[in-house]
């Protein structure tokens, strides 16, 4: 029986990607080419850019996939006409299938780019966060159907945006290397670069990973009718919600942390004033999990977080330039 697909238009493309969401990405992005500068003195234009196409084409194929994969794998039928959106506005799960590969092309082209003026470290760096945003919604056992979530939304967004935008930026510095010597595979590392980005991260992949988190405890009746059972299912509902403050009281801490190993500049303190807003916001998720109404709170949480620290470093970083 032939369906009657409405045609996709712009505003639908970008509720089909959530291109509001995407500051989500562009964040940890900016924060890790931000800290490259300030703590190791480099910036690679040119590598900044062909990681900023290839990591907003890896985030728009992601959104918009799991969208597609969502109406297919979906059990109850009410929420495939309903909530998501390809059957909400009768829109064709193949054409839309198709223009994700097309971003995930741009995004894997960028890639082979970056690894042609970096390393081939970033070949299974790239390959393995490719492999995790498709087998998130796709597979026999997809990822979102199991609680890893969170943890997988916050190490890939969070840690992983950020070293991958730092990396590209210290061609002669980096991180870790791999290179052939002879006949001999050689891998080197400094690990306490390595960790002091991970620290560095972590703050941004708590936060990540709480809206994850949040996400899945307003979604949870809806999932389980579908059978994806995430944490909060584990945890139930009710535990859920009593553990979720301790999400953003644990990205202050490591911020701290960061301020006080001198990894952070102390100007980044300025990040504690943000607490009566992150505890206000926490308290109205408390209240009510609606994904409507109080989901945007953990989203505010993340990016107003990861604006300031942003913030602080461009600031660090005009400094350098000026008394350079």
């Amino acid at each position: 029986m032939k369906t009657d697909y409405k045609p996709l238009t712009w505003p639908l493309f970008l509720e089909l990607i959530r291109l509001p969401a995407k500051t989500a990405s562009l964040l940890p992005f900016l924060l890790g080419t931000a800290y490259a500068y300030y703590a190791y003195g480099q910036f690679n234009w040119l590598n900044t850019l062909i990681y900023f196409i290839g990591q907003m084409s890896i985030a728009f194929f992601v959104t918009g996939f799991n969208n597609v994969q969502d109406y297919y794998k979906a059990k109850d039928l009410a929420y495939r006409g309903r909530d998501n959106i390809l059957g909400r506005e009768h829109l064709n799960p193949h054409h839309m299938m198709a223009l994700m590969m097309v971003f995930l092309i741009i995004a894997c082209s960028m890639g082979i780019l970056l690894i042609i003026r970096t390393n081939l470290v970033l070949l299974f760096i790239g390959g393995l966060a490719i492999l995790i945003a498709i087998t998130y919604t796709a597979g026999p056992v997809p990822l979102s159907r199991m609680p890893l979530g969170e943890l997988l939304s916050g190490l890939c967004e969070g840690f992983g945006t950020i070293f991958i935008a730092a990396y590209v930026n210290m061609p002669k510095q980096l991180p870790i290397a791999m290179y052939f010597d002879g006949w001999h595979f050689v891998i080197t590392a400094n690990l306490a670069v390595i960790l002091t980005l991970f620290v560095i991260a972590l703050p941004i992949v708590i936060l990540d990973g709480g809206v994850m988190y949040a996400d899945n405890i307003c979604d949870l009746q809806q999932d389980m009718k579908n059978q994806r059972f995430t944490l909060p299912y584990y945890l139930g509902k009710q535990r859920a919600v009593k553990l979720y403050p301790f999400v953003p009281g644990m990205a202050f801490v490591f911020v701290l942390i960061g301020i006080l190993l001198g990894w952070l500049p102390w100007l980044m303190i300025v990040v504690f004033g943000l607490i009566p807003v992150v505890i206000r916001n926490t308290k109205a998720f408390l209240v009510a999990q609606d994904k409507g109404k109080t989901f945007i709170t953990a989203i505010q949480n993340l990016l107003s977080v990861a604006s300031v620290e942003v913030a602080v470093l461009v600031v660090m970083d005009i400094i350098r330039v000026l008394k350079s």
